[in-house]
Protein backbone atom coordinates (compact mmCIF):
# COMPACT_ATOMS: atom_id res chain seq x y z
CA UNK A 1 0.00 0.00 0.00
CA UNK A 2 1.29 3.58 -0.63
CA UNK A 3 2.11 5.53 1.84
CA UNK A 4 -0.92 7.96 2.93
CA UNK A 5 -3.55 5.56 1.08
CA UNK A 6 -6.71 3.72 1.84
CA UNK A 7 -10.03 5.80 1.70
CA UNK A 8 -9.36 8.87 3.31
CA UNK A 9 -11.68 11.56 5.60
CA UNK A 10 -12.70 14.79 3.22
CA UNK A 11 -9.90 16.94 2.60
CA UNK A 12 -6.01 16.90 3.32
CA UNK A 13 -5.12 20.09 5.56
CA UNK A 14 -1.56 20.85 4.19
CA UNK A 15 0.26 23.78 4.74
CA UNK A 16 2.12 22.71 1.11
CA UNK A 17 -0.96 23.20 -0.65
CA UNK A 18 -0.68 27.31 0.12
CA UNK A 19 0.98 29.34 -2.07
CA UNK A 20 4.35 30.79 0.07
CA UNK A 21 5.75 28.04 2.41
CA UNK A 22 6.76 28.31 6.22
CA UNK A 23 10.15 29.48 7.64
CA UNK A 24 12.84 26.92 6.25
CA UNK A 25 15.24 25.65 8.66
CA UNK A 26 17.54 23.06 7.50
CA UNK A 27 15.89 22.74 4.51
CA UNK A 28 12.57 21.94 6.61
CA UNK A 29 9.89 23.73 6.51
CA UNK A 30 8.62 25.10 10.23
CA UNK A 31 5.64 26.07 10.92
CA UNK A 32 6.00 29.35 12.76
CA UNK A 33 2.60 28.77 15.27
CA UNK A 34 2.32 29.21 19.07
CA UNK A 35 0.64 26.50 20.88
CA UNK A 36 -2.95 28.18 21.02
CA UNK A 37 -2.47 28.28 16.88
CA UNK A 38 -1.24 25.34 16.90
CA UNK A 39 -4.19 23.27 19.16
CA UNK A 40 -6.87 25.10 16.53
CA UNK A 41 -5.35 24.20 13.57
CA UNK A 42 -5.88 20.65 14.96
CA UNK A 43 -9.70 21.25 16.11
CA UNK A 44 -10.26 22.81 12.94
CA UNK A 45 -8.91 19.83 10.68
CA UNK A 46 -11.63 17.47 13.03
CA UNK A 47 -14.20 20.25 12.94
CA UNK A 48 -14.17 20.07 9.28
CA UNK A 49 -13.85 16.85 8.05
CA UNK A 50 -10.00 16.71 7.26
CA UNK A 51 -6.38 15.16 8.27
CA UNK A 52 -3.74 16.45 9.65
CA UNK A 53 -0.34 14.56 10.48
CA UNK A 54 1.59 16.30 12.85
CA UNK A 55 5.33 16.12 12.66
CA UNK A 56 7.87 18.06 15.45
CA UNK A 57 11.74 18.74 14.97
CA UNK A 58 14.63 18.86 17.49
CA UNK A 59 17.75 18.99 17.39
CA UNK A 60 18.55 15.10 17.67
CA UNK A 61 15.77 14.90 14.66
CA UNK A 62 17.38 17.29 12.61
CA UNK A 63 20.49 15.10 12.60
CA UNK A 64 18.91 11.73 12.24
CA UNK A 65 17.09 13.73 9.26
CA UNK A 66 20.11 14.07 7.55
CA UNK A 67 21.06 10.35 7.95
CA UNK A 68 17.51 8.78 7.28
CA UNK A 69 15.75 9.70 3.68
CA UNK A 70 12.55 8.04 5.13
CA UNK A 71 12.64 9.44 7.94
CA UNK A 72 13.32 13.20 5.86
CA UNK A 73 10.21 12.42 3.61
CA UNK A 74 7.90 11.78 6.47
CA UNK A 75 8.46 14.70 8.59
CA UNK A 76 8.32 17.34 6.15
CA UNK A 77 5.38 16.10 4.36
CA UNK A 78 3.41 16.37 7.63
CA UNK A 79 0.50 19.02 6.85
CA UNK A 80 2.45 20.58 10.07
CA UNK A 81 5.85 20.81 11.60
CA UNK A 82 6.59 21.97 14.89
CA UNK A 83 9.39 22.81 16.86
CA UNK A 84 9.53 20.37 19.64
CA UNK A 85 13.10 21.38 20.66
CA UNK A 86 14.18 24.87 21.91
CA UNK A 87 17.25 24.59 20.69
CA UNK A 88 15.23 25.29 17.00
CA UNK A 89 13.71 28.19 18.15
CA UNK A 90 16.87 29.22 19.22
CA UNK A 91 18.72 28.64 15.57
CA UNK A 92 15.61 30.08 14.33
CA UNK A 93 16.50 33.32 15.46
CA UNK A 94 20.00 33.16 15.07
CA UNK A 95 19.49 32.34 11.28
CA UNK A 96 16.57 34.41 10.67
CA UNK A 97 13.75 33.14 10.56
CA UNK A 98 12.49 33.35 13.74
CA UNK A 99 9.42 30.72 15.62
CA UNK A 100 7.05 32.44 17.88
CA UNK A 101 7.76 30.39 19.99
CA UNK A 102 8.97 26.33 21.10
CA UNK A 103 5.51 23.97 20.61
CA UNK A 104 6.43 20.60 22.56
CA UNK A 105 5.03 17.17 20.99
CA UNK A 106 4.34 16.26 24.72
CA UNK A 107 2.43 19.61 25.06
CA UNK A 108 0.54 19.50 22.15
CA UNK A 109 -0.51 15.90 23.18
CA UNK A 110 -1.75 17.24 26.70
CA UNK A 111 -3.84 20.78 24.96
CA UNK A 112 -5.14 18.24 22.44
CA UNK A 113 -6.44 15.76 25.27
CA UNK A 114 -7.94 18.56 27.08
CA UNK A 115 -9.68 19.53 23.85
CA UNK A 116 -11.05 16.35 23.31
CA UNK A 117 -12.85 16.16 26.81
CA UNK A 118 -14.45 19.47 26.30
CA UNK A 119 -15.40 18.75 22.69
CA UNK A 120 -16.39 14.86 23.19
CA UNK A 121 -13.38 13.82 20.51
CA UNK A 122 -12.78 10.14 19.99
CA UNK A 123 -9.00 9.52 21.29
CA UNK A 124 -6.77 6.49 20.28
CA UNK A 125 -3.82 5.51 21.79
CA UNK A 126 -1.32 3.85 20.21
CA UNK A 127 2.36 2.57 21.49
CA UNK A 128 4.17 1.37 24.37
CA UNK A 129 4.19 -1.72 26.16
CA UNK A 130 0.82 -3.22 27.85
CA UNK A 131 1.44 -2.56 31.10
CA UNK A 132 2.95 1.23 30.97
CA UNK A 133 -0.16 1.88 28.51
CA UNK A 134 -2.82 1.02 31.09
CA UNK A 135 -1.04 2.88 33.54
CA UNK A 136 -1.57 5.91 30.94
CA UNK A 137 -5.00 5.08 30.60
CA UNK A 138 -5.44 5.17 34.22
CA UNK A 139 -3.58 8.35 34.64
CA UNK A 140 -5.41 10.07 31.60
CA UNK A 141 -8.86 9.26 32.91
CA UNK A 142 -8.07 10.87 36.34
CA UNK A 143 -6.91 14.51 34.35
CA UNK A 144 -9.87 14.24 31.80
CA UNK A 145 -12.55 13.01 33.32
CA UNK A 146 -15.65 11.75 30.88
CA UNK A 147 -12.51 11.81 27.97
CA UNK A 148 -14.23 8.81 25.19
CA UNK A 149 -11.62 6.44 24.60
CA UNK A 150 -11.86 4.98 21.25
CA UNK A 151 -9.29 2.36 21.83
CA UNK A 152 -5.78 1.60 22.86
CA UNK A 153 -3.25 -0.46 21.10
CA UNK A 154 0.13 -1.66 22.65
CA UNK A 155 3.33 -0.77 20.31
CA UNK A 156 4.42 -4.24 19.72
CA UNK A 157 2.98 -5.64 16.17
CA UNK A 158 5.04 -6.62 13.52
CA UNK A 159 5.45 -4.94 10.09
CA UNK A 160 2.85 -6.71 8.51
CA UNK A 161 0.44 -6.53 10.99
CA UNK A 162 0.46 -2.90 10.32
CA UNK A 163 -2.33 -2.95 7.75
CA UNK A 164 -4.92 -4.61 10.18
CA UNK A 165 -4.02 -2.03 13.24
CA UNK A 166 -4.96 0.52 10.91
CA UNK A 167 -8.16 -1.00 9.86
CA UNK A 168 -8.63 -1.06 13.85
CA UNK A 169 -8.14 2.49 14.34
CA UNK A 170 -10.40 3.27 11.22
CA UNK A 171 -13.36 0.48 12.58
CA UNK A 172 -13.14 2.72 15.86
CA UNK A 173 -14.13 5.98 15.03
CA UNK A 174 -11.12 7.72 16.16
CA UNK A 175 -11.19 11.78 15.86
CA UNK A 176 -7.67 11.74 17.25
CA UNK A 177 -4.69 9.19 17.32
CA UNK A 178 -1.96 9.46 19.29
CA UNK A 179 0.95 7.16 18.88
CA UNK A 180 3.15 6.39 21.81
CA UNK A 181 6.67 4.88 19.80
CA UNK A 182 10.21 6.10 19.18
CA UNK A 183 11.66 7.42 16.23
CA UNK A 184 11.68 6.67 13.12
CA UNK A 185 9.03 4.17 13.29
CA UNK A 186 6.11 6.62 14.22
CA UNK A 187 6.93 8.74 11.97
CA UNK A 188 7.09 5.97 8.91
CA UNK A 189 3.65 4.66 10.49
CA UNK A 190 2.26 8.04 10.20
CA UNK A 191 3.56 8.67 6.79
CA UNK A 192 2.12 5.20 5.69
CA UNK A 193 -1.08 4.68 7.21
CA UNK A 194 -1.94 7.73 9.11
CA UNK A 195 -4.43 8.84 6.45
CA UNK A 196 -6.13 5.49 5.88
CA UNK A 197 -7.09 5.41 9.94
CA UNK A 198 -9.58 8.14 8.87
CA UNK A 199 -8.66 10.10 12.88
CA UNK A 200 -8.77 14.08 11.81
CA UNK A 201 -5.09 14.06 13.68
CA UNK A 202 -2.36 12.22 13.76
CA UNK A 203 0.66 12.92 16.50
CA UNK A 204 3.45 11.16 17.13
CA UNK A 205 4.02 11.70 20.69
CA UNK A 206 7.18 9.59 21.28
CA UNK A 207 7.70 9.00 24.99
CA UNK A 208 4.96 10.65 26.33
CA UNK A 209 3.10 7.65 27.54
CA UNK A 210 5.99 7.00 29.35
CA UNK A 211 5.88 10.07 31.16
CA UNK A 212 2.34 10.45 31.92
CA UNK A 213 2.64 6.14 32.61
CA UNK A 214 5.03 7.74 35.62
CA UNK A 215 7.92 5.35 34.19
CA UNK A 216 10.11 8.50 33.19
CA UNK A 217 9.92 12.05 34.61
CA UNK A 218 9.49 15.12 32.88
CA UNK A 219 12.43 18.09 33.09
CA UNK A 220 11.25 20.45 35.45
CA UNK A 221 10.49 23.62 33.75
CA UNK A 222 13.95 25.45 34.23
CA UNK A 223 15.29 23.00 32.34
CA UNK A 224 13.02 23.26 29.26
CA UNK A 225 13.20 26.90 29.70
CA UNK A 226 17.16 26.68 29.13
CA UNK A 227 16.89 24.04 26.29
CA UNK A 228 18.76 21.36 28.69
CA UNK A 229 16.09 19.01 28.72
CA UNK A 230 18.05 16.64 26.68
CA UNK A 231 20.31 16.58 29.85
CA UNK A 232 18.14 15.61 32.84
CA UNK A 233 16.72 12.71 30.38
CA UNK A 234 20.28 11.70 30.25
CA UNK A 235 21.09 12.01 33.34
CA UNK A 236 17.77 9.67 33.56
CA UNK A 237 19.09 7.17 30.98
CA UNK A 238 22.79 7.88 30.67
CA UNK A 239 23.79 4.61 28.76
CA UNK A 240 20.67 4.79 26.47
CA UNK A 241 21.00 8.61 25.96
CA UNK A 242 24.10 10.28 27.58
CA UNK A 243 26.69 9.97 24.53
CA UNK A 244 23.96 9.88 21.68
CA UNK A 245 22.56 13.41 22.97
CA UNK A 246 25.90 14.40 23.51
CA UNK A 247 26.66 13.85 19.69
CA UNK A 248 23.48 14.88 18.34
CA UNK A 249 24.01 18.26 20.20
CA UNK A 250 27.43 18.46 18.43
CA UNK A 251 26.38 17.48 15.22
CA UNK A 252 23.46 20.20 15.56
CA UNK A 253 25.56 23.10 16.80
CA UNK A 254 27.45 22.61 13.43
CA UNK A 255 24.71 22.53 11.32
CA UNK A 256 23.79 25.86 12.91
CA UNK A 257 27.21 27.38 12.08
CA UNK A 258 27.19 26.34 8.12
CA UNK A 259 24.03 27.50 7.91
CA UNK A 260 25.10 31.30 9.95
CA UNK A 261 28.35 31.02 7.27
CA UNK A 262 26.37 29.92 4.11
CA UNK A 263 23.48 32.80 4.70
CA UNK A 264 25.55 36.09 3.85
CA UNK A 265 26.48 35.06 1.02
CA UNK A 266 22.82 33.57 -0.11
CA UNK A 267 21.97 37.52 0.83
CA UNK A 268 24.76 39.18 -1.42
CA UNK A 269 23.94 36.73 -4.38
CA UNK A 270 19.99 36.67 -4.23
CA UNK A 271 18.38 38.48 -7.04
CA UNK A 272 15.98 41.38 -6.52
CA UNK A 273 12.48 40.01 -5.51
CA UNK A 274 13.54 37.36 -3.38
CA UNK A 275 12.33 36.60 -0.57
CA UNK A 276 15.12 37.75 2.65
CA UNK A 277 15.93 35.35 5.75
CA UNK A 278 12.96 35.60 8.17
CA UNK A 279 9.97 36.33 5.43
CA UNK A 280 8.12 33.04 4.12
CA UNK A 281 9.06 31.97 0.62
CA UNK A 282 7.76 29.74 -1.96
CA UNK A 283 8.90 25.87 -1.50
CA UNK A 284 11.78 25.53 -3.65
CA UNK A 285 12.38 29.32 -4.47
CA UNK A 286 9.02 29.22 -6.68
CA UNK A 287 5.49 29.32 -6.18
CA UNK A 288 3.20 26.22 -5.27
CA UNK A 289 -0.56 26.08 -7.17
CA UNK A 290 -2.72 25.50 -4.37
CA UNK A 291 -3.28 21.79 -3.29
CA UNK A 292 -0.45 20.50 -5.27
CA UNK A 293 2.44 20.76 -2.43
CA UNK A 294 5.23 18.53 -2.77
CA UNK A 295 5.42 15.37 -0.44
CA UNK A 296 8.89 16.10 0.90
CA UNK A 297 9.82 14.31 4.34
CA UNK A 298 9.84 12.96 10.57
CA UNK A 299 11.83 11.42 15.27
CA UNK A 300 13.31 11.30 18.67
CA UNK A 301 11.29 9.72 21.55
CA UNK A 302 9.32 12.96 23.20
Amino acid sequence: MAAGSGSGGGAVTDRHGATMAPPDLFGVGVDALTMEQAVTRCTDAVENGGYLAVGVINAAKVVAMRRNKRLRQAVTGSGMVLADGQSVVWASRMLGSPLPERVAGIDLFLELLGEAARRAYRVYFLGARRDVLDRMLAEVGRRYPGLAVAGARDGYFRADEEPDVAAEIRQSGANLLFIGMSSPRKELFVSQWGKSTQAGVVHGVGGSFDVLAGLTRRAPVWYQDHGLEWLYRAWQEPARLGRRYLTTNIWFAGLVARELLRRPARRRNAPRGDAQPGQARPLGGTSQPAGHGSAATRGERA
